[in-house]
């Protein structure tokens, strides 16, 4: 019998081999690489699918290091895992990522290629790394690793935003969501090294995890080392608001949040991608992976509340004055994910990952019908 688990690495390495195909082969190939994007997200959802079924049968979770880097010397130093964690969450988001980015290179075809856009090997292999990123992002099973991908899909993005990178407006987007990201991103890359200096690890889950060693110094059983004189509470507090910098960012939730609405100069299929099931739905999807660590502290808890309830608010009043087609279904993104962290904020932990679920499908659909509008109406995106 085939044991699944042990496909999963493959789940994410299926999209990364479209990428070369695209990138080194993709102009000699139909369709500019296309096809071998489709074949390998495809081959990316069935695996995903398997492995709900086969957590839904009782199997499971699957927790496999991949790599271990010892650094020091003479046994002193610092010892690094990297692997990969397959558990209802994480599983629910590779179906969700590799649906959307499959729906999205199909797409692809006929609002790209029909067109007769130029640079379609780039945009093919600029996708099928976007999508690897995302979905290692998803199964990886500690912090550190984590944060390696999350930066690598904001670097996606910043290629795919700028695809018509020739054009002022593009290149300006691409640049202006790189550089708000990476602002949040150095709050995250403080929080992760402060994790691992307190804790030891960056572990996600088991027994040597750093929520499981939080959770026995909170219940007076262990110890921890802290900084700037704070109490464990405290200090864990702060962790927690550390690595938030990263998610509210990556989320698009105030103050961050100005990036989005200038990334629609990108094509239409990636500014699905992006807004259902890759960049911006990595910042929530993270505070659903640390809400173990999150729920320890409730007054990081009711700061995520905060940021969302407020950002979902500001974000639909201001798509009220707003003209332009993909402007208003960014803004109702932002608005969506705002009520994401709203949910988990307040300790609605199932309401907010089933609200991430709901939202990749209608907001892709949104966009590829968005998509199909435009083209339709010869480019002109203005509603009234």
């Amino acid at each position: 019998m085939v044991d699944v688990f042990a496909l999963a690495p493959a789940i994410a390495l299926f999209p990364l081999f479209a990428f070369g195909i695209a990138l080194f082969l993709g102009s000699k190939m139909p369709k500019g690489g296309a096809l071998a994007g489709i074949a390998a997200t495809g081959g990316s959802l069935l695996l995903s699918l398997w492995m709900v079924v086969e957590l839904a049968g009782g199997n499971g979770p699957y927790h496999e290091e991949l790599y271990t880097f010892v650094g020091g010397v003479e046994g002193e130093g610092v010892t690094l895992t990297f692997g990969l964690l397959i558990d209802p969450l994480s599983a629910l988001m590779l179906v969700i990522v590799s649906l959307i980015s499959f729906l999205v290179h199909v797409f692809s075809l006929g609002y790209m290629n029909d067109e007769g856009e130029t640079g379609l090997p780039r945009y093919y292999a600029g996708l099928g790394l976007f999508t690897f990123s995302m979905l290692a992002f998803v199964y990886s099973d500690n912090l550190l690793m984590a944060f390696m991908f999350f930066e690598l899909v904001g670097l996606c993005s910043y290629l795919l935003i700028g695809f018509w990178f020739r054009e002022r407006a593009p290149a300006s987007a691409a640049k202006k969501a790189f550089l708000v990201t990476r602002f949040g991103d150095y709050f995250f890359l403080i929080g992760v090294v402060a994790i691992f200096a307190t804790f030891g690890t960056t572990a996600f889950a088991g027994e040597e995890s750093f929520v499981t060693a939080a959770e026995a110094v909170l219940g007076g059983e262990g110890e921890m080392n802290t900084f700037l004189g704070l109490g464990n509470q405290a200090w864990i507090t702060v962790l927690g608001l550390l690595v938030l910098g990263g998610v509210i960012g990556k989320s698009a939730q105030f103050p961050l949040h100005t990036w989005l609405p200038d990334a629609m100069e990108g094509p239409t299929p990636v500014s699905a991608l992006i807004h259902a099931a890759t960049m911006v739905a990595a910042g929530v999807y993270l505070v659903a992976r640390m809400y173990g660590f999150y729920a320890l502290s409730p007054t990081a808890l009711g700061i995520i509340a905060l940021i969302g309830g407020f950002t979902a608010f500001v974000a639909a009043t201001m798509a009220l004055v707003k003209q332009e087609l993909k402007q208003v279904l960014a803004y109702s993104t932002i608005s969506q994910y705002g009520y994401m962290m709203l949910a988990l904020g307040g300790g609605g932990y199932v309401a907010g990952v089933f609200h991430l679920t709901t939202h990749a499908v209608f907001k892709a659909l949104l966009f590829l019908g968005a998509g199909s509008v435009i083209i339709a109406m010869h480019h002109n995106e203005n509603m009234w």
